[in-house]
């Protein structure tokens, strides 16, 4: 009886809603297809979002024009607290740097708070010989012609992370943008492209089957969920860090005091065991921020592949 209380006793702290139930569900946006990390990510959070607010949620899935469609979608939408944007750094950072949108990833949202990040695989198909990014290297200096990396789409995550290693490396494999991760991973496998950069939590499945073979991790630190992979910059090459990180965002213009209390929830969130655990699994790294904290880091990011698509003297489609 007295587990059965305490049981009631948490169900009922974690029901009581931090503002008063809406009519309106509220919306979360997400920018890429269901089932991808991006979508279960959202549903992880946006479920105890609802409970702490008392609200219903509903995940809306709006993919297309690397994420363009669902921010050009939010930005339109009406600022009164019952929609959000599942954003993370190709809708907010890379793709703006890239190209002109018609949205604008900072005057076009309020930021709410963010949820974290999932570190970027350089995986290769087992087909290339190479077993580790040294020999992988020296494989693409001696046959340039027989390399090409596969990316979901021109400045998305896994295109500007081979970008970057492209520099970083001296090497020129040819980019083959794909409508999205699924393909790409798909023709990586089967050896039409050689290799990619998708987030880890794209890649853990093919690479525990063997499918695919990780070579490094494209971030400040190995990833507890491959121990043995090391980083780019353990492996001899600096400056590829490419941590894909995941936020919520509300429209332009939202009150002040509706940000906050979103805030609020969401690190409340963050700070739960379980969801912890859950976004673990998923590949990411949790970290919570104050709505102003995300806004420099937004603006930050949004300079630094700016100054990328320079070096790289990258073009838009």
């Amino acid at each position: 009886m007295l587990k059965l209380l305490s049981a009631c006793t948490i169900a009922l702290t974690l029901a009581t809603p931090i503002w008063a139930a809406d009519e309106k569900p509220l919306t979360i946006v997400v920018p890429t297809a269901a089932g991808g990390g991006n979508d279960a990510m959202a549903r992880t959070v946006g479920q105890k979002l609802g409970v702490l607010l008392g609200r219903s949620v509903v995940v809306e899935n709006k993919a297309g024009a690397n994420g363009a469609l669902a921010a050009e979608y939010v930005t339109r939408a009406a600022p009164d607290g019952n929609i959000l944007m599942f954003g993370y750094v190709a809708t907010h950072a890379m793709n703006p740097a890239l190209q002109k949108l018609r949205y604008d990833p900072v005057s076009g949202f309020e930021p709410v708070g963010l949820v974290g990040y999932s570190p970027t695989l350089m995986v290769i198909t087992p087909s290339v010989k190479a077993k580790d990014v040294k020999e992988l290297v020296a494989l693409m200096k001696a046959s340039p012609n027989n390399f090409s990396f596969a990316s979901a789409g021109n400045g998305t995550a896994p295109h500007f992370t081979a970008e970057l290693f492209k520099i970083a490396s001296k090497t020129n494999p040819l980019h083959v943008p794909y409508k999205g991760s699924a393909p790409a991973i798909t023709d990586t496998i089967g050896g039409q492209t050689q290799l990619m950069f998708p987030s880890l939590f794209t890649a853990l499945p093919y690479v525990k089957s063997g499918k695919l073979r990780g070579l490094a991790v494209a971030g400040a630190k190995r990833s507890a969920l491959l121990p043995d992979v090391p980083t780019l910059k353990e492996a001899g090459f600096e400056g590829v860090e490419v941590d894909q990180w995941y936020a919520l965002f509300a429209p332009a213009k939202t009150p002040k005091d509706i940000v906050v209390k979103l805030n609020t929830a969401l690190n409340k969130v963050l700070a739960d065991p379980e969801i912890i655990k859950k976004l673990e699994g998923h590949g990411a790294d949790v970290e919570s921020s104050t709505p102003e904290q995300l806004a420099d880091m937004v603006k930050k990011d949004l300079a630094k592949w700016k100054g990328v698509v320079q070096q790289a003297k990258l073009q838009a489609d």
